[in-house]
């Protein structure tokens, strides 16, 4: 059971706190019965993420038995099967698709949208240059939406914006670190991989970078009521810049979940961020 688990990377289930965009900026995250109906949400993109993860591992196990890092995952090495995965998978799914209807048919809708895309992801986007990161960051949109539908509240298209290019982002900064840590080996690993090149990887990374920080100031702009809301965006500069950093002098950015576990100056401009965020909106 605990190979399983370890399979399903429950480091990563941080990305599933994007559920909760919605209530923190819409002033709702006092109330106790949306945020029960959000965390409930964030419990099915756990699960759900989790079988995609198995899912993944099943169509790379032998890519993944090459890789310095990957061939330590449990089916990689051998300690769980094939068969074994596809049927977790499968159960899970199941359970996690029947708990989001229960709980909201629109959250439903998503959930079942964003299993058919992570599966199209797992066998064939991920091999495509640039479509595989926007569906990655597709993906990330899907959590923030899921999280507004499942309590009907309204969803500001520059959070969206936001999201998307934060995920943008972090993908492009995997991909460059992948690129450079498996250097000639890399296609074999990740076939979209041989098409990127690090000029074209710091170029779409700038793009992205100055994107997030403009939807983001715009973000602020439009719905700030005061001088206050403005408070959060230096913090928004020192958490891009320093995976910035993390990225091109540590090259640290290949698993951007354990990046923000391990890197102590990254958590604490998230928790300022988070603060001044808190204290503006509350």
């Amino acid at each position: 059971m605990l190979y399983y688990l370890t399979s399903m990377r429950p480091k990563q289930f941080i990305k599933n706190s994007f559920v909760f965009v919605g209530i923190v900026f819409s002033g709702n995250l006092l109330n106790i019965s949306m945020l029960a109906k959000v965390t409930a949400a964030f419990l099915v993109f756990c699960l759900i993420s989790g079988a995609v993860y198995l899912i993944n591992d099943i169509v790379d196990i032998e890519k993944d038995r090459r890789h310095p890092q990957k061939k330590n995952r449990p089916l990689a090495a051998g300690l769980i099967s094939a068969g074994g995965a596809a049927t977790a998978a499968a159960l899970i799914s199941a359970a996690a698709l029947i708990y989001a209807f229960a709980l909201s048919p629109a959250l439903g809708i998503i959930t079942t949208v964003y299993l058919a895309l992570m599966i199209l992801y797992s066998f064939y986007l991920k091999n495509i240059i640039i479509l595989d990161v926007f569906t990655i960051a597709t993906g990330f949109v899907l959590r923030v939406v899921a999280g507004t539908e499942v309590i009907s509240i309204y969803l500001s298209p520059w959070a969206v914006m936001c999201t998307f290019f934060l995920a943008l982002f972090l993908a492009l900064g995997k991909r460059r670190s992948e690129k450079i840590i498996l250097g000639g080996n890399a296609s074999s690993h990740r076939v979209s991989l041989d098409s990127y090149t690090l000029p074209l990887l710091d170029q779409m990374i700038s793009v992205v970078t100055t994107s997030t920080i403009v939807s983001y100031f715009l973000y602020t702009f439009k719905y700030g009521q005061s001088l206050s809301s403005f408070l959060s965006v230096p913090f928004v500069l020192l958490g891009l810049f320093r995976y910035l950093y993390l990225v091109y002098a540590d090259n640290s950015g290949g698993s951007p979940e354990e990046t923000v576990i391990k890197d102590r100056p990254l958590q604490i401009s998230l928790l300022l961020w988070m603060g001044a965020s808190l204290i503006n909106l509350y």
